[in-house]
C-alpha cells in the first residue's frame, strides 16, 4: 500500500477550509476569486442579480487579495463556490 505524503507537523488538525465565490465575467479568461465571510449569501445575491432584467453595478469589499471590486450584473456569465484547504 502506498504511503501518503505527510510533512513533519502536518496532520488533519492543521488543515483548515475556506470558501471563495468565483465570478466568471463575460469575455474574461480568469474568474474573480472573492473571499467573504458569507459566501453563500454572496452567491445567492449574484444569482438573483443575474436573473434581474436590469443591469446594476455590484460593488463588494472582500477579505482576500482583492480588497474591493465592482462589475456590472449583466456581465456575469457564471458563479461558483470553491472550497480550499490550507494550513
Amino acid at each position: 500500500m502506498a504511503q501518503q505524503f505527510n510533512p513533519q507537523g502536518m496532520n488533519a488538525q492543521n488543515i483548515k477550509k475556506r470558501y471563495a465565490v468565483l465570478v466568471f465575467i463575460k469575455s474574461s479568461t480568469a474568474p474573480l476569486v472573492l473571499y467573504v465571510k458569507d459566501y453563500q449569501g454572496l452567491y445567492q445575491e449574484l444569482i438573483e442579480r443575474m436573473q434581474a432584467p436590469n443591469a446594476v453595478l455590484i460593488e463588494k469589499e472582500t477579505e482576500g487579495p482583492v480588497k474591493r471590486v465592482c462589475f456590472l450584473s449583466n456581465q456575469i456569465a457564471a458563479v461558483a463556490i470553491q472550497e480550499e484547504q490550507y494550513m
